[in-house]
């Protein structure tokens, strides 16, 4: 009986291990089938995704940059395809060693290597970096030969942005860079982002910055399987990226490249335009910049280099200089008081010489006067006894408010960022500006030199020339524009920029007609007259010198005493022909002296070449060039001598511009 018992027992015990091992297996199986559950309907279309996303990989592909091209067709910027040699710093253990072997593989200069150390410190250790770029086929064999030494280099086909016309035009054009932080960051928040994926260069500067959204084009994707060690064995699927839009300016890129030739290493700013539409024809800043060294993120010497230049070849002269506009301010003046009724066109002054105020004698620059002067006499002669009174009278608010309606100190809407204001005073603006009370105060004698153009005023070239245009286009203003249309890459329709006023129009006809008729007479007998002998068309303009720094009372102006910089401005505006004009401009040459011999000939090059199709020959350019460059600055010297160097103007050059 104590046998059995011991049976049942462990027959007990052991049904018992059983069920407990039935439970844990049941256990199990519950288990294994809630998970299969789970990945298999629940998380299928996730997983399936992901194993999806295992096996394959999105690459972008990043659309070819839109071409900008002249009024004519002519490309100013364009792309180019070439071989880099890459290094994704993450996969290299030693950068230092690496790139001393691949110099003994592929040539490696020393700016390359510091380009590359300043886009290393620029980006992230998983970007892919180009140290070597335009590889010769002989370099990519010689590289190929040794790859399997370097982990982490690679070679690949970039497309590079490339400036056929170098430093013409730089600053209208602009250029592109890498994307740095802040404007990353700038994408990120306007939704762009998507469209940048695998991009690292965006527009920095002028139209290449200003039609970024055009010039991009549209990023494609291409999806390609790949192996379990990362590598791309076949494309599956494919997106062509759009290639950016062409964007055609309305400048005359022949007509650019004559003006900067003709300044030659002078500093200085030319706007030309149509008034009738607005489209800038030609807007120089001097002295330039090649906006090629740029592409491939430019190199600490040569960057320093135009940094620290005291010639300040970045600044765009035309866009953001801002000058006194001297003389070229009278016809404006003249304009402002028939408009307020200030003075008659038959009103008369008899100038002595100098204007009163006070103690204080403001002195005409012609000794003893130009006797009795009525309005046109005034444009013609330049008379500052004639503005300086007529200063005094309006005061300089009712002056600010007709100049303001002319564009002076206000924006013009031109279609490229970076454009100031300059500075139009007035009682209000010198409150501002200013914290004593004895400082907020205007003065009178601070309203006579604002009369001839000096003073608190200053202003852009652009400014200048979109009122000379208004001038010539009868009163109405129109909006400068450097664009003339944008040409869609697919369809080839062109968007064109429609000319549209910005405003009503600013001065009566009749006084337009005034100012006019004594612009005219500038040309004919006045202070450029020489410089349009023969021109076979007619003209309007006025010159103008400016002040740089302030002489004192009693001290006569004497160039070859004061250094070259603090030398006067050299300023004219025109438009030609006279009564029914193409074109209209305005121009400074930086601390040249008188308008009528270093600024009027050049914009006698100008008219020539656009109405009557001259273009100088090369040594003719370098003849008027030479002239300017060895004749001292303010000594009188004969202005035919600068237009047609040697004899009578020559015949149609037979030599053509690129």
């Amino acid at each position: 009986m104590t046998e059995l018992r011991d049976i049942e027992t462990e027959l007990g015990r052991f049904r018992g291990r059983l069920l407990v091992a039935s439970l844990l297996v049941l256990g199990c199986f519950f288990l294994l089938t809630a998970r299969l559950v789970y990945l298999q309907v629940l998380r299928h279309q996730d997983l399936l995704e992901q194993a999806e996303n295992n096996r394959t990989a999105i690459v972008p592909v990043v659309p070819n940059r839109g071409l900008i091209i002249d009024r004519e067709g002519i490309v100013l910027a364009t792309n180019y395809s070439a071989y880099t040699l890459e290094i994704t710093p993450s996969k290299v253990a030693n950068l230092d060693l690496t790139i001393d072997q691949l110099a003994q593989v592929i040539d490696i200069s020393a700016a390359q290597r510091r380009r590359f150390r300043k886009l290393l410190d620029e980006s992230k250790s998983f970007e892919s970096l180009p140290l070597r770029t335009r590889l010769s086929d002989e370099e990519v064999a010689r590289f190929a030969a040794q790859r399997y030494r370097f982990p982490g280099v690679d070679i690949k086909a970039r497309l590079f942005r490339y400036y056929p016309f170098g430093e013409i035009a730089s600053h209208v054009i602009g250029y592109i860079g890498r994307i740095n932080p802040a404007e990353k960051e700038k994408l990120e928040d306007s939704d762009d982002i998507a469209n940048y994926r695998g991009t690292e260069y965006i527009g920095k500067l002028g139209v290449e910055q200003g039609f970024e959204a055009d010039l991009h084009g549209i990023t494609g994707v291409d999806s390609v399987e790949t192996s379990a060690g990362g590598r791309a064995t076949r494309k599956l699927a494919s997106q062509p990226a759009t290639p950016g839009n062409t964007v055609q300016l309305s400048i005359d890129i022949k007509l650019q490249r004559l003006v900067e030739e003709l300044y030659g290493p002078r500093r200085g700013a030319l706007v030309a335009l149509d008034p009738t539409s607005g489209e800038i024809l030609a807007f120089v800043s001097k002295p330039s910049f090649d906006p090629n060294l740029f592409v491939e993120g430019i190199d600490s010497e040569s960057w320093q280099a135009l940094n620290e230049s005291p010639d300040k070849p970045l600044l765009n002269r035309a866009l953001r200089g801002t000058y006194p506009p001297g003389s070229t301010y009278k016809p404006f003046m003249a304009l402002a008081a028939l408009e307020t009724g200030s003075r008659r066109p038959e009103q008369s002054i008899v100038d002595p010489g100098y204007f009163m105020l006070g103690a204080h004698r403001f002195r005409d620059d012609k000794e003893g006067g130009h006797g009795l002067v009525n309005m046109y006499a005034s444009i013609v002669q330049s008379c500052d006894t004639y503005y300086y009174i007529l200063a005094n009278d309006m005061g300089v608010d009712m002056i600010h408010d007709q100049m303001q309606r002319l564009g002076f100190g206000e924006l013009t809407g031109i279609d490229i960022l970076g454009e100031v204001r300059g500075l139009l005073p007035s009682t209000a603006w010198k409150k501002r500006a200013y914290r004593r009370a004895d400082q907020q105060k205007w003065y009178a004698g601070e309203t006579i030199s604002l009369g001839i153009g000096q003073g608190y005023n200053n202003f852009t070239m652009l400014q200048l020339a979109s009122a000379t245009a208004t001038l010539a286009n009868n009163g109405v203003k129109m909006r400068p524009h450097l664009v003339r249309e944008v040409v869609d890459v697919l369809t080839r329709n062109p968007k064109r920029t429609i000319p549209q006023p910005v405003g009503e129009m600013v001065a009566r006809p009749e006084n337009i007609a005034v100012i006019r008729d004594a612009l005219v007479g500038v040309n004919l007998e006045g202070t450029s007259a020489s410089s349009f002998l023969g021109a076979g068309y007619s003209s309007a303009g006025k010159t103008g010198t400016a002040q740089v720094i302030q002489i004192k009372q009693g001290e006569k102006y004497n160039a070859s005493k004061i250094d070259e910089r603090f030398r006067d401005h050299a300023l004219y505006m025109a438009f030609a022909p006279a009564h029914a004009p193409k074109i209209a401009l305005a121009m400074v040459v930086e601390n040249a002296g008188f308008g009528s011999q270093n600024a009027a000939p050049i914009a006698r090059r100008v008219f020539d070449y656009w109405l009557q199709g001259r273009y100088p020959s090369e040594a003719d350019i370098a003849a008027v060039q030479k002239a300017q460059a060895i004749t001292p600055i303010g000594q009188p010297r004969s202005v035919a001598d600068l237009i047609w160097p040697g004899a009578a103007p020559p015949k149609p050059s037979s030599v053509s511009p690129p």
